[in-house]
């Protein structure tokens, strides 16, 4: 018994040793001179997202590179900018250097926000002669001055944490304008959004104005969709009271930016705007592969899109309308099945089979979106090999191996195995 007790607890202890290993937080905190730079993927959430991603790599700046920009833009900014330092693929030092005809774009985290126009959320890594790698903006003309200093730390194929000498800081993600949120035309998205129901009930009831002060903040909405309201079993809003119309319009929104990758981190219940005391009006959370569920405990909704994801605000579209369990209850449960009758006083029914119901398939994970072939900037140094830009993809024969998930199931399965035998 002591030995399986022990068997369990190294078991426990690997798991947990695994998932810290992939955590970019946990990763940067033993490496002081990131401290900086840790502080900012947390305040801005993109470590979240980075930690919700596979496979994935982080080009660190130094505290005191990243001072050269945190002291002259606004936060939504150095947001961005950030974003163009987090590649989605995998690349260590040795891939660095076997890059095929010796220039590549890779598709960066910013290029997923809908806002990077062109080649501006590509980033173009190019292995220079006399063993460097250069990184710079994939927009063409642009210089390779980002040089690969060092490794930090490697999560072989799904994490990898490189230092680069100097920020990729194209001059159009600094000069793009910084958005107020106080000045978003929250009903306007909506209605553009294919949401114009919410929009004007939220404008009706006054909850509009609810959102609007507390969006500096921070601010997410979830939306549904006009559908939404036409669906089979939503109930009547204009036989509801007033009172209880604005808690369920106020139950579609939380108090805290939170962007994707950060709901797909969550695992507890979260609260809304409707939280008041003793009234709960929270939502559960539930994320397979890239699609994140809402669940009210009466109903559920898939979060659909993205509307807007800017700092303090976030806004999103959801395929059926949130209600609330203070106000419709929970779910109804399926209704007991009936006993057999006793044998002497009459025959126990024979028991019909259902028929099993289809499994479906998780979602598949995100896939980066293709980069364009585009040659290697006319600017670069002159010591680098002239060539066209291949797809962020890289092949497997230079360094891409197995599949994450398989290896994950490897693991787990050999574990399960190895408990198995030893608790017999």
């Amino acid at each position: 018994m002591a030995a399986s007790a022990a068997l369990y607890l190294a078991v426990v202890a690997i798991l947990a040793a695994a998932a810290a290993a992939s955590n970019i937080t946990e990763i940067l905190d033993a490496h002081p001179e990131y401290s900086d730079f840790n502080t900012l993927l947390s305040q801005t959430k993109l470590a979240d997202e980075i930690n919700s991603r596979e496979p994935i790599t982080v080009l660190a700046l130094t505290n005191g590179e990243l001072s050269s920009i945190t002291g002259k833009y606004p936060l939504s900014v150095v947001k961005n900018i950030l974003a163009l330092h987090v590649l989605l693929d995998y690349f260590d030092a040795t891939k660095l250097h076997k890059i095929s005809e010796g220039s590549v774009l890779s598709t960066t985290l910013y290029q997923t926000t809908g806002n990077a126009e062109g080649n501006i959320g590509f980033v173009n890594i190019t292995d220079l002669r006399g063993g460097k790698v250069g990184f710079g903006s994939g927009v063409p003309g642009s210089p390779l001055d980002s040089i690969f200093t060092k490794s930090v730390q490697q999560v072989p194929y799904n994490m990898s944490v490189l230092e680069v000498s100097k920020a990729i800081a194209p001059s159009a993600v600094l000069t793009a304008p910084a958005p107020s949120a106080s000045d978003v035309n929250i009903t306007g998205l909506l209605d553009k959004a294919g949401c114009k129901t919410f929009a004007a009930l939220i404008a009706s009831t006054g909850v509009l104005k609810v959102y609007q002060s507390a969006v500096e903040n921070g601010l997410t909405i979830f939306a549904p969709n006009d559908e939404a309201f036409k669906a089979a079993g939503v109930p009547d809003l204009t036989k509801l009271s007033n009172a209880d119309v604005v808690s369920i319009l106020q139950y579609h929104a939380l108090a805290s930016y939170t962007p994707i990758g950060t709901l797909k981190q969550t695992k507890v219940k979260i609260s809304t705007l409707a939280t008041n005391g003793a009234a709960k009006y929270d939502l559960g959370i539930t994320t397979v592969g890239d699609s994140v569920t809402l669940d009210t405990g009466v109903d559920t909704s898939r979060v659909a899109s993205t509307v807007l994801d800017t700092t303090p605000l976030c806004i999103y579209t959801i395929d059926n309308l949130l209600l609330p369990e203070e106000l419709f209850g929970t779910a109804p449960s399926p209704a007991p099945a009936l006993s057999p009758a006793p044998a002497a006083e009459a025959p126990a029914p024979e028991s019909a089979s259902a028929p099993a119901p289809e499994s479906a398939d998780a979602p598949s994970p995100l896939s980066s979106p293709p980069a364009p072939a585009v040659a290697t900037p006319g600017s670069s140094p002159s010591e680098a090999p002239v060539a066209d830009s291949q797809s962020h993809t890289s092949d497997h024969s230079d360094g891409a191996v197995e599949s994450p998930a398989l290896m994950k199931m490897a693991i787990a399965v050999s574990l399960s195995v190895l408990v198995t035998v030893v608790l017999s």
